[in-house]
């Protein structure tokens, strides 16, 4: 050794197998001080300037190691906006922007990227980033359809990669809380939970089409499609921010809010009843889905959920007596966490219990994003990690699927496959508009 310090970049390139190593080497491994240095710095891009991706931009501009060298996006004034927020944060030119994924990617100095676009974006998009040796995180819901989870979970273990799921709820104490209470016995043998939430954002006007407009210039609509079917510009049908986004709402592109909402709080559920047990059987009945319109996903639905423990999940938009959140009965008691994390209880002592250390002790860190960056830098496997990502986003598809089909289906979760059903086994796929593959 001459003296000097390797960099990063220079001692990574003399690794072999750098695909299942962290890019980032933690600052007390490398002698730094508090001041991060440059090359020690987690160097992110962030697909997508919508509404998500201005949240997680703002919340990673506060971060000392990390620079937000790339954004995309196939809107020209929203990406070169985007882009000088964030440059003007910086004090300088720091962040490039893209007009197409593809060329952020390429970028060899990129450590980690964050997808904020429209669901059937999702997979494509995590599984190119891992083959591109880059660390994901990526909004929920995970993906658009079961087939496409299978195929980022399988892209994430081959590639060695570190993936989080925008279910920010897995990295919040009260729902945390409530989990360990579930899982340590504190209401007794669970037996029902109750998942509650809205079906469609105020303002969505359903059973209604919009007129078909020109392409703005400086749109690039084929690309904004992607893998979806071709489909006539309407403003309404891109929308963002601010704005009434009917893209939740459109088949297409997503699956509602029965998966792009619930998921957060089906999540929360399966995290009370364990990860390690799946569904077997799902029934979502009196659903309404409209028929005309842009609007094309479930807005409204019951559903139930039976676990292979025998726990039920009822799982609706409507009729449900607990509407905000999250329930769980046991034999003696129950805990409702609420959206905002509201905790109550009957008894309301359980709530004051404490998880002793021979106990059932969940993920316990820092905010979600600040989780993911320190599993970029130690490996280590993220709060809400593909395998849990995966796991609430298909049961979303389930009762989505049974929603569309109006009956009970049985599922074979270790063979990610309905039992004797072909008709609802072709749902679990969709076809992809070329060129696009995964």
């Amino acid at each position: 050794m001459d003296g000097r310090r390797t960099t990063r970049r220079a001692f990574l390139r003399g690794v072999v197998g750098t695909a299942i190593l962290p890019h980032i080497v933690p600052s007390s491994a490398l002698g730094g001080a508090q001041q991060v240095a440059p090359s020690e710095r987690i160097t992110l891009g962030l697909i997508g300037t919508g509404n998500i991706n201005s949240q997680h931009r703002d919340v990673f501009l506060a971060e000392k190691d990390t620079r937000i060298v790339a954004v995309c996006d196939p809107v020209v004034s929203r990406r070169q906006a985007f882009c000088d927020r964030i440059n003007h944060a910086y004090g300088g030119r720091v962040c490039v922007d893209y007009d197409d994924f593809r060329g952020l990617l390429a970028r060899q100095d990129l450590d980690a990227v964050c997808i904020g676009t429209p669901d059937h974006w999702h997979a494509i998009l995590a599984v190119a980033a891992m083959q591109a040796g880059k660390d994901v995180y990526v909004e929920k819901p995970l993906t658009r359809t079961v087939a496409e989870g299978r195929r980022v979970v399988e892209a994430a273990v081959t590639y060695g990669r570190v993936l989080q799921t925008g279910l920010q709820r897995r990295s919040m104490g009260a729902y945390r809380h409530a989990c360990e209470l579930v899982r340590n016995g504190r209401i007794g043998q669970l037996t029902q939970v109750e998942v509650g939430i809205i079906g469609v954002n105020p303002g969505v006007q359903v059973g209604r089409d919009f007129p078909v407009t020109g392409v703005p210039e400086g749109f690039d609509y084929d690309l904004w499609l992607g893998p979806a079917p071709a489909a006539p510009f309407c403003p309404q049908r891109v929308a963002r921010g601010n704005e009434v986004c009917y893209w939740y709402y459109v088949d297409d592109y997503t699956a509602g809010f029965i998966s792009g909402n619930g998921v957060h709080f089906v999540d929360i559920a399966q995290w009370g009843i364990g990860d390690h047990v799946r569904p077997v059987r799902v029934h979502a009945h009196l659903a309404t889905i409209p028929t005309e319109g842009l609007v094309d996903t479930p807005i409204a639905w019951r559903s139930e959920v039976v676990y292979e423990n025998g726990v039920k999940m009822s799982y609706s938009s409507e009729g449900n007596p607990h509407p905000d959140g999250v329930r769980f009965v046991g034999t003696e008691g129950w805990i409702h966490v609420t959206g905002g994390g509201t905790l109550t209880a009957d008894p309301a002592d359980v709530l004051k219990s404490v998880i002793g250390p021979g106990e059932v002790h969940l993920h316990a860190g820092p905010e979600h994003h600040r989780n993911f960056l320190d599993c970029v830098k130690t490996r280590q496997v993220a709060a809400a990690c593909v395998q849990v990502g995966h796991h609430a986003t298909t049961t979303c598809n389930l009762a989505e699927i049974s929603a569309r089909l109006g009956r009970r289906v049985k599922w074979d979760a270790g063979g990610q496959r309905f039992v004797d059903d072909d008709e609802a086994n072709r749902m679990l796929k969709r076809a992809m508009r070329s060129p696009w593959r995964i």
